[in-house]
């Protein structure tokens, strides 16, 4: 008589008692992978901003915004030369979309017509070349496009304070050298002088001692 057990419960009890069995048999791994240590170049700066957004750039030939990236948008700040640059990621690539240093000739303004959106101008090098970039960035809220605009501005005055700081410094180190150089020639003049002088007394002398003698 023909079997009317329905195929597929026939089918689960196989695969069940073929479950059931162990070979005993163990499979090495064809390739063994080894840790590697990434690095992203962000290893000597210290976060001071991370936001998620979305970053365009101003296309001049196509005279249109064209979309760079979603993803996370960061200013960091280099643990010894106190430098800030501006970097951002695309989320799933990690592709760089943004990458250049915050200057004191920056600026950032809102985009007109959207209070969530802002734009600046900068040297960027994401490409792995220095370019002019216009770029339009836009958050998920009007309170983190406000926190970024605040940030960015007192990063760039604080490096224009820096930058005149540093203009000070190295004016006062000539000065100081100058000075310092003045005081040798002085010391030199007097030294001269007083050589000078030396060498009168002496010529002096000898011009009495032979007068002396012809007497």
């Amino acid at each position: 008589m023909a079997s009317t057990a329905d195929p597929e419960h026939r089918e689960e009890e196989e695969t069940a008692t073929g479950e059931d069995e162990d070979t005993g048999a163990q499979v090495a791994p064809i390739v063994r992978l080894e840790e590697v240590a990434i690095t992203t170049g962000e290893e000597d700066e210290d976060p001071i901003l991370d936001l998620k957004a979305k970053l365009y750039r101003f296309d001049k030939e196509g005279n249109q915004w064209k979309e760079r990236g979603v993803g996370t948008l960061k200013l960091l700040k280099h643990k010894e030369t106190g430098r800030v640059r501006l970097v951002m990621r695309q989320s799933k690539t990690l592709k760089i979309c943004a990458n250049h240093l915050v200057l004191p000739t920056m600026t950032v303004q809102e985009h007109s017509g959207n209070d969530k959106s802002c734009v600046w101008h900068a040297t960027d090098f994401a490409d792995g070349e220095l370019k002019n970039e216009l770029f339009c960035i836009r958050f998920a809220s009007v309170e983190n496009c406000k926190t970024f605009m605040e940030v960015f501005q007192e990063v760039a005055e604080s490096q224009e304070k820096k930058e005149e700081s540093k203009d000070a410094t190295t004016a006062a180190g000539l000065l100081e050298k100058l000075s310092v150089d003045d005081g040798k020639v002085e010391e030199k003049t007097k030294e001269g002088a007083s050589l000078a002088a030396e060498e009168g007394e002496a010529a002096a002398e000898q011009a009495k001692s032979e007068s002396d003698k012809k007497d």
